[in-house]
């Protein structure tokens, strides 16, 4: 996968459909008639296993000419094919790049991890904010000039009081015209109301202990437990707490000659990573749902 800057005629297509004869053929003869080039396609049907949904996935990067217009008018040009097969269809113009807002508490790796990235090109996204129940990071983002926003909650606050501020996350999150809410650990529960809001464009993610080490210090919990693996675990927020549809997970190993405190720190790097690669193949509109699933082209 390049991270090198697109040019402007260069788009994604993806859809999901019943799987059924024809859809490659249909959707490749439409952009050769259309004068585009396909640059690179992938596809997939979810048909061969015991739980499998019938649903059949596309992800095909291509190059348009300019006289075809924008992302709206290509998408047009698909408006028969759409009903034919009862496709989701969506075409992303790579010229823009996709718009980010972080939430985070007091734990700062994941975040600091991301606005590097941004910064350094690694991730091709632009941080519109940064929003926290805490004041604990806005010097980092003034450093990254990058918009912080303390919305404080206090110890115990009603849950009238924690929707309160998550209309107000609602409003910047629509102000700004965020693409994806990036759970940066930002460690308070979302009421159902905001999570349906947020419907595939949040990512969370957490540590894989769970459900064995919940609460507080769960890597020294394992410690305890003399756990051999930690791990991490990158997913779409639903209403359902932690249990969204999984993007990525990676491990590494541990043995009893680390402390607790080496624990956390492996903890925090797996963390970083799975969180920015969930993150990348989102905005590079890798990452399709299959119910509780993904699928996700890499």
């Amino acid at each position: 996968m390049s991270s090198a800057i697109p040019n402007f005629g260069e788009f994604v297509l993806t859809l999901s459909c019943r799987d059924t004869k024809g859809i490659v053929y249909a959707v490749s003869g439409l952009l050769l008639d259309a004068g585009c080039n396909i640059l690179d396609s992938q596809q997939f049907g979810d048909v061969l296993s015991s739980d499998a949904t019938g649903l059949f996935f596309m992800r095909v990067h291509f190059e348009a000419s300019a006289d075809l217009g924008d992302a709206a008018a290509l998408t047009a040009r698909f408006a028969p094919l759409r009903e034919r097969f009862a496709m989701q269809l969506h075409i992303h113009p790579l010229a823009r790049k996709p718009r980010l807002l972080l939430m985070v508490s007091r734990y700062g790796h994941c975040l600091n991890d991301l606005l590097f990235r941004c910064r350094s090109g690694q991730l091709r996204a632009d941080i519109a904010a940064v929003v926290s129940n805490h004041p604990d990071f806005a010097e980092l983002c003034a450093n990254h000039d990058v918009p912080f926003h303390h919305l404080a909650l206090p110890a115990g606050a009603s849950a009238e009081a924690k929707r309160a501020q998550e209309r107000q996350v609602e409003r910047l999150v629509d102000a700004q015209q965020i693409d994806l809410v990036v759970l940066a650990r930002y460690m308070q529960i979302l009421s159902a109301e905001f999570c349906a809001f947020l419907t595939g464009r949040a990512i969370n993610i957490h540590h894989s202990f769970l459900p064995s080490f919940k609460g507080a210090k769960p890597y020294y919990q394992a410690h305890e437990r003399g756990v051999k693996l930690i791990g991490a675990t990158a997913h779409y927020v639903t209403a359902e707490l932690d249990e969204g549809p999984i993007i990525e997970q990676d491990v590494e190993r541990v043995d009893h000659a680390h402390s607790p405190e080496d624990f956390t720190a492996v903890g925090r790097d797996v963390e970083s990573v799975v969180l920015a690669r969930a993150v990348r193949w989102h905005v590079e509109h890798r990452v399709l749902l299959n119910g509780r699933k993904t699928v996700v082209f890499r």
